[in-house]
Order: structure tokens, then sequence, then C-alpha cells
């Protein structure tokens, strides 16, 4: 069946245009080569940021993926290994990467419904100092993950377990800021625990491309020599982080109206027949669909022109929020699925 264009769309906060503001500063961009380091607009967004979240320096790469394996690679060797969640993204849904490109073995770990790794699960994966295992290197935890922010006390704990066994850890930062925000709590705090951070600029805060990776000094340079291996390194890339300072300035405490905004939807939809809906902690809504209507209600709502995504028979939804869908385009794809349900 046909499905028009979208109107709405809650698929991912990926999706987000720069604003014209946005474009004018990119335009605006005083440039160099970063490669050989002379971009002032890409060390100002390295700076900022790992200012933003406690560091000592920051490396912008094109995306969150290399983001992510650039931070294994720095912390892993080859026959290395790492633990991490079952649903983390650099686990899951980064192509193997990990294993592929930096023979870095993952040790994969249930994640619990809140998002966590079990501490117990963890003191048990690690590995002891045997030629016949793996080396374990590394923790590495997302946050938000799924949308849900890890509880700080956990995160203490986890990351303290896996110092006491001599582990760096790294933090998919991706939507740190995200956490922040619904926490009242500043980045460099969520932070801290962390060698490694990496924040994501493509998604809800709304520049079209890059990530920055942040850490110690040391970390940064063994990073930047794998982001060269790995052909992230931009010439004037300063157009590029002229977006992402701009989000920076104007983007992140907006974050709170895309929260709003998830906890509205939530509500609206959980009061539909066969919808079961999970409170939101951030700007992402799942909704587990009765299989007896999901094809028909992901049809109607790709009909009306309201994108989300759909998995397992279209049985389980993901609509995230951003600034790209207002309060006003919330209410009306709540009014359209209000529709089926009536049709129904």
């Amino acid at each position: 069946m046909e499905t028009t264009a979208l109107k709405y769309d809650f698929r991912s906060d990926t999706v987000t245009r720069p604003s014209a503001a946005m474009r004018a500063a990119m335009a605006a961009a005083e440039v160099g080569d970063d490669v050989f380091g002379d971009d002032p607009t890409v060390k100002r967004l390295e700076a900022r940021v790992a200012e933003l979240i406690g560091k000592e320096a920051g490396l912008f790469v094109p995306s969150g993926t290399q983001s992510n394996l650039i931070a294994l690679m720095t912390h892993c060797e080859r026959g290395d290994e790492y633990i991490v969640g079952q649903q983390a993204h650099c686990y899951r849904w980064e192509a193997g990467g990990a294993a592929v490109l930096g023979s870095i073995q993952p040790q994969p770990l249930e994640n619990a419904a809140d998002g966590t790794l079990a501490l117990a699960d963890i003191e048990a994966a690690i590995k002891p100092d045997d030629p016949h295992f793996a080396r374990t290197r590394l923790l590495a935890l997302e946050n938000t993950i799924g949308g849900k922010i890890l509880p700080t006390g956990y995160v203490l704990a986890a990351t303290a377990l896996a110092k006491r066994h001599n582990l760096a850890c790294h933090l998919d930062g991706a939507r740190l800021l995200n956490a922040a925000v619904a926490l009242g709590t500043p980045a460099a705090t969520l932070a801290q625990p962390f060698d490694t951070v990496s924040v994501c600029l493509s998604k809800g805060l709304g520049a079209p491309v890059g990530s920055v990776l942040a850490g110690s000094k040391a970390a940064i340079a063994r990073a930047r020599r794998w982001r060269k291996m790995l052909g992230g390194g931009m010439r004037q890339a300063g157009v590029l982080a002229a977006a992402g300072l701009y989000a920076l300035e104007h983007n992140v405490e907006r974050l709170a109206q895309d929260h709003a905004n998830a906890r509205a939807l939530a509500q609206g939809l959980a009061k539909l027949p066969g919808l079961t809906v999970t409170e939101p902690d951030t700007n992402i809504v799942f909704v587990g669909v009765d299989a007896a209507i999901a094809p028909a209600f992901a049809a109607h709502l790709a009909q009306h022109g309201i994108g989300v995504v759909s998995t397992y028979g279209s049985t389980r939804q993901r609509w995230v929020t951003h600034l790209d869908v207002d309060a006003a385009a919330v209410q009306e794809a709540l009014s359209i699925a209000s529709q089926f349900a009536r049709q129904s």
C-alpha cells in the first residue's frame, strides 16, 4: 500500500535539519586544514565540548560510530576485550566495527530494563590474566540508552568496579546532554567517572553531522592517530564544526521541550486500545502494539505522513521527539492515532 510523504518525522532525532541561523553560522565559519591542525573553528568546538564535560581535550569526528570505534581502539589493543551491553549502540548497532576493524573482542552482557548491567555480571566477565583469554581492558556504558538515563549511583559503582580491576571506562554519551538537562545535573558531573566520552552533535542538538570524543590529552593524541587511519581526518571542517558550536549555544536547554513533548506523546498513546507505552525519561518513546492491529496501525500512520520506526512485525514502535516536531506535531500525531482507534 502506498504511503504519503512524511509530514512529521518521529523516526529519530538524527533527522533534524539545520536552521537558517545554523546555516548562516556555517557559511561564516573561519576555516583551515584540520589535518594540519589549522582549523580554528574545529579547535574551538573541541575545546568547548571538552570543557563542557570536564575533560582535557576533544577530537571532532564525522560520526558517533567512528567516535566510539576510535575510543575502543584507543583503550584496547588487538586481541583485547571490552565489556558492553547487548543493547549498547557500540555493540549492536555499529556493524561489528570493534571486532572487524579493531580486532577487539566484545563481551556483551544482558541489559536490565533500566539499561544497566548487573555489577555481578560485570565482575564475573572480567577475565583472569591468562593466555587462554582475551585481555579485559575496558567497560563501555551508554547514557542515555534507549532514552533511559542510567542511575547516577549505578554509574559510580560500575566505574569504580571497573577501575578496581584496572579497566578503562568509556561512555557512549551520544545523548548525554539529554540526560544532563533531564536531571538538572552538569554534563561534566555525569561524565566525570569515564576516561573517554563521545558526545553526538547531530541528534537532539540539531547539527547536520559530527561527534566529539573527549578525554585526557594523552588519550586524544592516540585517538587522533586512529581517526586518521579510519579515514576521519577532514580538511576545512570548520563549516561543520560551526554547526556544532551553534547547537551547543542554542539547542541544549531546549532539549527539555523534547522531553515534555515525549511525555505528552506517551500519555496520549497510552490511552488508546491495543497500545502499551513505556514512560520516557527523555525524548524516546517505545510503544508495544497488539499483533492483531500492528500492521494496520503502522500503515495508518504512514498513510497520514507520520514516520516512526517499527520492528517485530510492527508490534514494537519507537517514537523520538526533537526540534523539528513541536507540541502541535505531537497533538496532530495523537489525533491521527486516535482516528485509527475510532475506526477499528
